[in-house]
This record gives structure tokens, sequence and C-alpha cells, in this order.
């Protein structure tokens, strides 16, 4: 038997999460394997005809629409193993708390992972437009706006990298509004049905910090 048919095989065999805790560890395990270079979710034609028929993801990510973050490759996970929400800043907002409620009560994901990464461009752009007193042209001021209150939480702390604290609390502050937001994410998180978790992805290593 091939290596590549045997990863094939244990990626198509690795049974769905049911928990939370579950969730999360197979979520660290996949990062784990990535940092590695040991994927085993490698043949993207596996499933194809049990896909097109449904979807059950056992986890939502919340990330960055920036190119260099690909949740599915960062966690070692095939297609629809992983809901994925994105917007630059990974902030959530209303269509965002849609989406999660959606993958709450209808997919039945498990945990919820806000991730934030290093250098993003618009927590960058935030505490410049904080500095400068001004806000960026056209629709950028709606990112500016939803990622400033990271920014000034960590801002009093003078932080050695001002980035690097305002990226993690922007997670932070996200990953509790999945957790608090009522009624059905908020409900779902009461009855230990899902978990919400921030982490911060660093592009350099590959590896994920849960914080």
């Amino acid at each position: 038997m091939s290596s590549a048919y045997a990863s094939d095989t244990a990626a198509a065999a690795s049974p769905r999460p049911q928990t939370a805790s579950e969730a999360l560890q197979a979520l660290a395990d996949g990062n784990a394997r990535y940092v590695a270079n040991a994927a085993i979710n490698t043949d993207h034609s596996a499933g194809r005809t049990a896909r097109s028929e449904g979807q059950q993801p056992f986890a939502a990510i919340v990330t960055c629409a920036d190119s260099r973050v690909v949740p599915e490759l960062i966690f070692d996970q095939g297609p629809g193993d992983l809901f994925v929400v994105r917007v630059a800043g990974n902030f959530i907002n209303e269509d965002g708390l849609a989406s999660l409620e959606y993958a709450a009560a209808v997919l039945g994901i498990k945990a919820i992972l806000v991730l934030g990464h290093s250098s993003c461009g618009a927590v960058s752009a935030t505490i410049k437009s904080i500095h400068d007193n001004t806000l960026p042209p056209g629709h950028l001021p709606s990112l500016v706006n939803a990622i400033r209150p990271a920014v000034y939480d960590v801002m009093a702390e003078n932080p050695a990298d001002l980035l690097a604290a305002a990226t993690a609390q922007n997670a932070r502050l996200n990953a509790q509004k999945a957790e608090t937001t009522g009624p059905i994410l908020s409900d779902f998180h009461t009855s230990g049905k899902i978990k919400s978790v921030a982490g911060v992805y660093e592009i350099a290593t590959g590896k994920v910090a849960i914080l």
C-alpha cells in the first residue's frame, strides 16, 4: 500500500467530532500536521459525491480574508469539514452572526474559532487610523470601526508590539461575541453544545496559538 493511499484512507476514516472538546482537538491535531508538513487530507476528490448531497462541518472558523490564511490547509481538513466565515479583520458583524447561527442550529457545528493572524493589514490600518486621527477612503471605515475597540483596549497597556496585541484582542472580543450573542448562539454555548475560542495564526511558522 502506498503512503499516499494510506494517508487518504486515514483521512476518510476519521470520525466526525461529536463534542466541542473533540472538535477543538481535531483542529489542534490538524494544525500540528500542517506545521510538520504531514497533511493527510490530500485527496480532494474523495467524498465528492457524498458532499453533493449535503454538508456536515464540525467547526466554524471566523477568519480574515487575507489570501495567506487558508483554514482547510492550516488545520489539515478536507472539503466539507469547516464552515468558514471570512472578512478582512476577522470580526463578526450581523451577517457573520447569522452565518454562525445557521452553522450551529442547522449544520450542527461543535466549535467556533475566531482566527486572527500575524501582519494583519486590517488591524494595522486601524492602528494607523487612530494614530493619524483620520479615516481611510471608500467603505474601509466600516472595517476600522469594527476593529477599533480591540486597539483601544490594548493601547492603554502600551504593549511592545501593538499590532500583535491588538490582533489577539480583536480575536478574543469576537470569540466572546460569538459566545454571548443571543438567542441562538448564547443558548448553544450555555447548554455546552458548542464552544468558542480565539486564536492567532503565525504566517511564518504555520502555527496557531489558542488564546
